[in-house]
């Protein structure tokens, strides 16, 4: 399951340096908050999955746009990044956007880590799936991301804005989302339980037709 996925949450708190050294640090994602997403971190969800080498700052998790660098450490309620602009154009765009507060917001791009395969995710109970799907326990970071002001506050607009502008930059060749694979497997057991129920009826018809052979045959 490598589908990149994108969380805003309302209160990570992070500051940009005052001084000319472009400096930023603060926190990318905390722990035990209900995002608009309706999906929680839980502490140690990075543990596994954080690269000790440096990291793109990037701008709306375009590929294309990085801003800067920074490196990530997990800590007991949130996940903790300190870095550096660029300097370039884009880099003292993007300090001077965060410190204005028209792009004063991070997002996190993570690979999750902690979801079964299709198969038995598509064969729990609704409740069980909703708990699995809503609670990431395991996951493997990609990037952090600059955004614009308010593009957390309606679930799904920025994911859905990020997608048309990636193509398919952030998702792999023919790889379906989780959401994807889930109707999929829905239609392919509604299509074996239809094929199975046609079969049954096949039998039934057979027997009956030999039934009624044999009746007019001993008469």
């Amino acid at each position: 399951m490598t589908e990149i996925l994108f969380r805003s949450l309302e209160d990570v708190q992070w500051r940009v340096g005052e001084g000319d050294d472009g400096t930023f640090a603060g926190y990318a994602c905390r722990y035990g908050k209900r995002d608009s997403y309706g999906t929680t971190f839980h502490p140690g969800v990075f543990r596994r999955g954080i690269d000790r080498r440096d990291y793109a700052l990037l701008f709306m998790h375009d590929p294309t746009r990085p801003v800067g660098t920074f490196r990530a450490e997990e800590r007991d309620d949130h996940l903790w990044i300190e870095g550096r602009y660029d300097d370039t154009a884009a880099g003292r765009d993007a300090r001077v956007m965060a410190r204005s507060g028209s792009a004063p917001e991070l997002s996190v791009g993570f690979v999750r880590t902690d979801l079964p395969e299709w198969s038995k995710l598509a064969e729990m109970g609704d409740d069980e799936r909703k708990d699995v799907l809503e609670n990431i326990r395991s996951a493997r970071l990609v990037e952090v991301s600059q955004i614009t002001a308010r593009m957390a506050a309606v679930p799904g607009s920025k994911l859905k804005t990020v997608r048309s502008a990636l193509g398919d930059l952030y998702v792999a060749a023919g790889e379906p989302t989780v959401d994807e694979q889930l109707r999929m497997l829905g239609e392919e057991q509604a299509a074996r339980e239809a094929a199975e129920d046609d079969r049954r009826m096949k039998e039934r018809q057979r027997r009956a037709a030999w039934l009624r052979l044999t009746t007019v045959g001993g008469a």
